[in-house]
């Protein structure tokens, strides 16, 4: 066992517990870790042992102020002993270490009969935790594998953090890359802006931040989510962090399974949605009543020790199966029947080489397999025909294999070393494809007096298809080392992330109905001539070829160097002051960079804290930090791959069986053939070009001052207020007319150049724009915001939180969370909830000004109000009740148009303006959604007749079988030709289901 020596200076209890958790040698921000500290009768030759079911044995001296700590814990269940000339005279059992967290286990005053049971000399006591953490002074929720197994949640990363203040549903239409879960809004932020962890491991998905990969249900030890405030030793993030470390295996064999079923019986359906307005008004356009659906989900674990104390191994499997249908819109008229196949598989392994270095081997999986049949459906009967097509089938795997090494090199100086590979592949084919028949949008557009009020379509149902080769991969490199000095835990490491997205891209080709003003251009820039200027558009309606194509290999490259002091100024207050800085680097299809932000970004993280009384009953913390964000490999596809993108506009005077316009006669356009608003017409761009010089990362401010205290001994409340200031963005700007003008006033002639379709941007600040002279050489045009008419950008989070909590006492647990919060501004961020948009950092949002007058208003993901509640009640030793509660207000509206009092199309977006009818429209000016009302419960039974080892359970999911709007269609027209789909509900909130299952655990 190591010896420590004993502190020089007098360290208080919240000195310990966060030198501990704010250390890289202690429990950091997406670490595995945690911490145990506390203070002792002073005695000669005094030291405590803490030894964990895994074979951990660390020992450290009790200084001579009675005060102690051991950091770099593994998690898992230890026994803390107090040892007086090499025996145990006191000990504290069952001690559970949270994740980031430090435990504080004290001796002094424990003995008591009340607290503890006497063997002879040597005292054992169970332990209890202080309701309120002075070891942290972030915004962190973490979530065991206990509470999981009893409370009522959907199966997933995203629905556990739910249960965290200040997280919220994102828009439905936003689900993770490796699976179809739906994603969450931090902090105001947007879902792209969050990052994931698997035991350190940084597992976001690397294409366009859209989740990361997460554990099979059964092996998540706890969850920690994050909402800001964390150290410099992490970074990437916005929004907030999701991290799961997984279960470990111990000194005893342990195994089980689970079988868990969500019959089709007991599941609710969502109302139909109607169109509301245009000539279809009171038509229904989906029906939601006839969908079905159920989900079987298998799964098991083992895990024990190879050699005792010294090697263990953890291993869990899940496989979850779910079979439904879903009628689509009245527009294709299919009933989907399909298939989801979604394995997971975790592995880990833990050898103990001493007592002073430990490995650690982590191997994890996540798989998504779909595939669907598309039968003919008849909307007026309601029945389901014959076989019409197959639906686009997908296979997309990510695997994750991890090393960690951490070294207790001497008492005061530990290292730990990670690296991690990831590797994604995303496999797609659509069976009987037929490449003659072209896919139709918007049917519902096409002019009734051809169809004679009906809409015709074809059996194509893929829009689009993805190169089956697809793949990706990730390696995280990180080291830490820190070291105590002193009353200061001084800590720095590396935290290096590369990315290769390969064979990335897909396909589309389509005809697209339209209808407009008839006497009207339907775009002035790119110009496309008026509909009535073409046979059959006398009455507005027209049609577009549409094209659309992208493929690349691409890499990104994340550096990052922190250094951070946790610097105990005295008993009571602790102040840390860390530093970060990030480099990004992003590459196109030729290795070329063509997005360097590698000059210092330096991002400052001040926090302190103060145990105010001294015994942990009141702690009054504060931080401030910024945040830098890495842009994703996606965002080459559209910026620096040279992506097509244009569309092909033509009158018509008939449509045939398959939903062709005939008798097309082509509009008048700026190229005399497709048009582009983006200018993106396949062309690869220099890399030089790509983005203005010096471009800046997307970094935000984030401030938070709170309180926790403890009321008593069962109850605990707090308070905490959070800012967070959007302080630059990355995205592109497409307005190269107003370029143009800025260099001719400038002296240049740019007229001929060979411009992007849109350049990397940092929109609302000034940004210089390197333009090719015709000569080898380029000539560089200043711009400022007000010369392309745009406004500062601009996103503000307000957020008022409090709470209270009954911590477990043996029969109850509960915890009540009310959250204010207000999200406005002019930009979501890296994408866009209201029109479903995934493009990475290439919203519609900045493209022109005139996109963004009247833009700044309440912002997708901001929910006035969130309460939360959820807990458990052990009603007898065999049956145990909990419940979670959910309760929101809706999200914002958005009425989006054309452009100004006259209604017109200045640049070719058609209805994307903040103008509604020609009058303008802020974002949340058009209302908000309805409230939300989630009731979950459950029940559990485990009889004694089995020793408890068997257990069966019902979850009822959404009691009250409430299903709301989350979402609709905002895009409105013009009043003379109002868009058929606006005010549609496009999406809503999950219906009641129930799920039985059984248990067993050996």
């Amino acid at each position: 066992m190591s010896k420590h020596s004993s502190p020089m200076v007098r360290l208080s209890r919240i000195s310990l517990a966060l030198a501990l958790a704010l250390g890289a040698g202690a429990a950091l921000a997406q670490s595995t870790t945690g911490s145990i500290f506390g203070q002792a009768p002073v005695a000669d030759g005094e030291t405590v042992v803490a030894r964990s079911t895994t074979g951990v044995n660390r020992e450290v001296t009790v200084g001579a102020d009675g005060r102690y700590t051991i950091g770099s814990l593994p998690l898992g269940t230890y026994t803390v002993s107090l040892m007086q000339g090499g025996k145990a005279v006191d000990a504290r059992n069952d001690v559970n270490l949270r994740v980031g967290s430090g435990t504080e286990v004290s001796f002094a005053g424990a003995t008591s009969a009340a607290q503890a049971t006497s063997l002879g000399s040597v005292t054992v006591s169970a332990n209890t935790l202080p309701p309120v953490d002075v070891s942290s002074v972030d915004s962190r929720t973490v979530i065991t594998a206990q509470q999981l197994a009893k409370l009522p949640l959907a199966r997933s990363a995203e629905a556990i953090a739910l249960l965290a203040p200040g997280v919220v549903p994102g828009y439905s239409g936003f689900t993770g890359t490796t699976n179809s879960n739906s994603l969450v809004s931090i902090g105001g932020s947007s879902v792209t802006e969050n990052a994931y962890y698997l035991n350190g491991f940084n597992t976001t998905d690397p294409l366009s931040g859209f989740g990361g990969i997460t554990l099979p249900y059964g092996a998540i030890d706890q969850q920690e989510i994050l909402s800001g405030g964390y150290g410099a030793a992490y970074g990437r993030s916005d929004g907030g962090v999701i991290s799961q470390s997984g279960k470990r295996g111990t000194n005893e064999w342990h195994f089980g399974a689970q079988l868990l079923w969500e019959p089709a019986f007991a599941r609710g359906t969502s109302p139909n949605s109607y169109y509301v307005s245009g000539t279809q008004a009171g038509n229904i356009y989906r029906r939601y009543s006839q969908n079905n659906s159920w989900t079987a989900t298998e799964s098991a674990y083992v895990g024990g020790p190879l050699i005792k104390d010294k090697l263990f191994f953890f291993a869990a499997v899940e496989q979850e199966k779910q079979d439904s249908n879903s009628v689509t819109a009245v527009s294709t008229s299919y009933n989907n029947q399909y298939e989801y196949h979604d394995p997971k598989w975790y592995a880990k392994i833990d050898w103990n080489i001493n007592d002073t270095n430990i490995v650690e081997l982590t191997g994890a999986s996540s798989k998504t397999q779909y595939k669907g049949n598309f039968y003919n459906y008849d909307y007026d009967t309601g029945q389901t025909g014959s076989l019409n097509s197959q639906d686009t089938s997908t296979k997309n795997d990510a695997r994750v294999y991890i090393a960690k090494y951490t070294s207790y090199i001497t008492d005061d100086l530990t290292l730990t070393a990670m690296y991690g590979k990831q590797k994604m592949t995303y496999y797609s084919e659509t069976p009987g494809y037929d490449p003659s028949l072209t896919y139709i949008l918007d049917p519902e557009l096409q002019n009734p007096a051809v169809t004679g009020g009906a809409q015709i379509n074809n059996a194509q149902s893929a829009l689009t298809i993805a190169n089956p080769d697809h793949e990706a991969t990730t390696r995280n490199l990180r080291l830490d080392l820190s070291w105590k000095v002193g009353d200061h835990t001084i800590t720095g490491g590396i935290d290096n992330l590369d990315s290769h997205d390969v064979d990335d891209g897909e396909n589309a080709v389509a005809w697209e109905y339209g209808f407009g003003t008839p006497d009207v251009a339907i775009s002035d820039a790119p110009f496309v001539a008026a509909p009535n200027t073409g046979a059959g558009g006398e009455t507005g309606y027209y049609v577009s070829k549409y094209l659309y194509s992208t493929a690349a290999s691409v890499r990104v490259k994340q550096r990052a160097q922190y250094l951070e002091d946790s610097w105990q100024v005295n008993d009571r207050w602790l102040v840390k002051v860390g530093l970060r800085n990030d480099q990004f680097t992003n590459y196109n299809p030729n290795g070329d960079a063509f997005l360097r932000m590698t000059k210092p970004q330096w991002a400052p993280r001040l926090g302190a804290a103060w145990d105010v009384n001294g015994d942990s009953s009141l702690k009054i913390y504060a931080n401030a930090g910024r945040y830098y964000l890495a842009m994703p490999a996606s965002v080459a596809l559209r910026a620096a791959a040279g992506s097509l993108y244009t569309n092909t506009y033509y009158t018509y005077t008939g449509i045939d069986s398959n939903g062709y316009p005939t008798g097309l006669t082509q509009l008048a356009s700026a190229t005399g053939g497709g048009v582009s608003a983006n200018n993106e017409y396949g062309q690869s761009p220099d890399p030089k070009t790509v983005a203005s010089s010096g471009i800046k990362s997307e970094y935000q401010d984030e401030y938070q001052l709170g309180f926790d205290q403890q009321i008593n001994s069962d109850w605990v409340w707090g308070m905490k207020g959070q800012v967070r200031k959007l302080r630059n963005i990355l995205d592109d700007i497409c307005d190269l007319d107003s370029i143009q003008a800025k260099a001719a006033s400038l002296g240049y002639d740019v007229s001929e150049a060979d411009m992007n379709g849109c350049y990397l941007s940092n929109p609302g600040r000034s940004n210089t724009y390197r333009i090719p002279d015709g000569n080898g050489g380029y000539v560089s045009v200043d711009m400022s915001a007000a010369d392309f008419g745009m406004p500062q950008a601009k996103r503000s989070y307000y957020a008022l939180e409090t709470y209270l909590e009954h911590p477990f006492d043996g029969t109850w647990t509960g915890k009540i969370d009310y959250l204010y919060s207000k999200s406005y501004g002019n930009t979501e961020g890296q994408v866009r909830s209201d029109i479903g948009q995934t493009d990475v950092s290439a919203t519609v949002d900045w493209d022109y000004g005139k996109l963004m007058e009247y833009s700044n208003g309440l912002l997708s993901n901001d929910r006035k109000h969130q309460l939360k509640a959820y807990g458990s009640w052990q009603v007898a030793p065999e049956w145990m009740l909990s419940g979670n509660i959910l309760l929101m207000s809706g999200t914002p509206k958005t009425c989006l148009g054309y452009y100004g009092a006259d209604q017109t199309n200045p640049i070719g977006y058609g209805s994307y303006y903040h103008y509604c009818g020609g009058l303008p429209s802020p974002p949340g000016a058009a209302g908000r959604q309805p409230w939300q009302h989630i009731v979950s419960l459950s029940a559990e039974y485990r009889p004694m007749w089995a020793d408890q080892k068997l257990a069966f359970n019902v979850m009822v999911y959404n009691v009250l079988n409430e299903s709301k709007a989350t979402a609709d269609y905002v895009n409105y027209g013009t009043t003379t030709a109002p868009n058929t789909n606006y005010g549609r509900v496009t999406y809503y909130s999950t219906p009641r289901y129930v799920r039985f299952g059984i248990t067993y655990d050996f």
